[in-house]
């Protein structure tokens, strides 16, 4: 099976991205024509890591969105629920340590990180609130939270065009590179249910995070979420 339905049921969802995760990271390169780097950067920068700091990279899939970290010398935890994803990355970047997890039971002590951050893995959860009052646990008091994810367009026009076209192109431009394009049409469906920009802000605070914020990216295809312990 290579498709999760809108319902989310864990066992679906990670055998879909153990389907894809061989070519995953070529397939977003495409699907994005490289923008998906800048925003890489961006989502670091919100981070703000610091020497000695221990960030965990939740849904991090292969560890491309965890290995920057290091250049800050932080330390970045990469964990997801797919065998599948952790075990290409690991063979894709040994040198980083990859923890299988679920992102609503956490295999981590409370009080544990510096930082946590989620890339465009928040939208699979069955329960996202309950996923980032996970997050929340394992936080130090007064460490950071950053969820960068596929948000609203905020100008008309381009929303229009970017959620009735683009989203109906994913799967044929999935198709280029990945053996498994029906999982495309799953994440399509699934960035056309997400909340917006201020819908996921109250998620974040229901979820008992504070101050919590947003920058737009690429004029709000993709939202950087920022809140405190």
């Amino acid at each position: 099976m290579a498709r999760a339905d809108l319902d989310k049921q864990p066992t679906d969802v990670r055998r879909m991205f153990d389907t894809v995760a061989k070519r995953y990271d070529l397939t977003n390169d495409l699907m994005t024509a490289g923008i998906q780097r800048s925003w890489r950067r961006s989502m670091v920068a919100a981070v703000d890591p610091h020497r000695g700091d221990l960030v965990l990279d939740l849904a991090a899939g292969t560890g491309c969105s965890s290995e920057p970290f290091g250049a800050y010398g932080a330390t970045a935890v990469a964990c997801d629920f797919s065998v599948g994803m952790l075990q290409q990355g690991k063979k894709d970047r040994p040198a980083l340590p990859f923890v299988a997890g679920d992102g609503t039971r956490l295999p981590f002590l409370d009080d544990t990180f510096d930082a946590v951050t989620i890339s465009y893995g928040l939208r699979n959860f069955v329960d996202p609130v309950a996923g980032l009052r996970e997050m929340r646990r394992v936080t130090r008091p007064g460490g950071r939270l950053v969820v960068c994810e596929f948000s609203t367009p905020t100008n008309g026009a381009f929303r229009s065009l970017y959620m009735d076209g683009f989203m109906q192109a994913l799967p044929r431009i999935a198709s280029l590179t990945a053996s498994a394009s029906d999982a495309y049409v799953y994440l399509a469906e699934s960035i056309r249910a997400w909340p917006d920009q201020e819908g996921l802000a109250a998620l974040v605070a229901e979820a008992g995070w504070q101050a919590p914020e947003w920058r737009n990216l690429t004029g709000g295809i993709v939202a950087l979420h920022r809140a405190t312990a």
